[in-house]
């Protein structure tokens, strides 16, 4: 082979070579940016299965009556929602009884958690009943709630409460039992007593535990809240809700539903934060 040749397959060889890691480069900031996309994605593909059935409602005379559920109304009535203040007056009421349910449960569930899992006999007591209670509908206590308050706030937490407690719960124990038995060795080596290793140990160890049980707890309860206050109260999503449909406003009914889904999404991510920051190395 001649030396000319040789030159220009050795630059041939140069000009393929030296991009691969500049490819490579741009390989992993595409795969970067569509893993960021990746949620704006699904909720594309929610905003269009929307568009679709608002077409469904608006070509079909048989539900005409139900066009406000189109994005369009619905999205104006949105605004209207945001801009007067009504979406706050709606939704102040029902987050304050969120926060009072989940309380509520936080302050049962965690600590029977913490002693269902770590008392193996106390587990071997507890769990039936509390799997038998778990499994009843947190709606099926409302006529219990409603003699047993005297107010529909408190019936309403308490049926809250009652669906918040048993996620809480369960993640506390199943946290306790996950628990490196190594840490406690080593505490009671150090002279830490039973109140001393669950402070300085268990709770530190289960507080993602703990998070996560509130995080799926917040989802039951967000669900509860809405038929909870289709009862006496005259303020809060549920109100706002029922009184969309008696009135036939099904724009601001979709409107409604979509703040809803706003505010549990927004309360969810925050919980997912916090979770996913909770997780507790010991000291060496």
């Amino acid at each position: 082979m001649s030396g000319g040749a040789i030159e220009a397959a050795l630059a041939v060889e140069r000009e393929v070579a030296a991009p691969a890691p500049r490819r490579a480069g741009i390989r992993l900031g595409s795969a970067q940016a569509l893993d960021r996309l990746a949620p704006l994605f699904g909720l594309a593909g929610l905003l269009a299965l929307w568009f679709a059935g608002g077409l469904v409602l608006e070509s079909v005379p048989a539900y005409a009556a139900f066009a406000g559920f189109a994005p369009g109304p619905a999205l104006a009535s949105f605004w209207d929602l945001i801009a007067s203040g009504e979406a706050w007056r709606a939704a102040a009421p029902s987050l304050a009884r969120i926060g009072q349910g989940l309380a509520v449960a936080f302050l049962l569930g965690a600590p029977l958690g913490l002693l269902v899992g770590s008392a193996p006999l106390a587990e071997r007591i507890l769990q039936p009943p509390f799997q038998l209670l778990r499994m009843i509908s947190p709606l099926a206590w409302m006529p219990v709630a409603v003699l047993a308050f005297p107010s529909w706030d408190g019936a309403i937490v308490f049926l809250i409460a009652a669906a918040a407690i048993w996620p809480i719960l369960f993640a506390t124990a199943a946290g306790v039992k996950r628990v490196d038995p190594v840490w406690l060795a080593m505490a009671r080596n150090l002279g830490a007593g039973r109140l001393a290793a669950l402070r300085a140990v268990i709770v530190p160890a289960v507080l993602q535990d703990i998070l996560t049980g509130l995080r799926l707890a917040l989802g039951v309860a967000w669900i509860v809240l809405v038929p909870a206050e289709y009862l006496g109260v005259t303020s809060g999503l549920g109100y706002a809700i029922n009184d969309a449909r008696d009135t036939l406003s099904y724009d601001r009914l979709a409107a409604l539903v979509l703040l809803i889904g706003l505010l549990g999404y927004a309360l969810d991510s925050g919980l997912g934060r916090l979770a996913a920051r909770a997780r507790w190395i010991p000291a060496t």
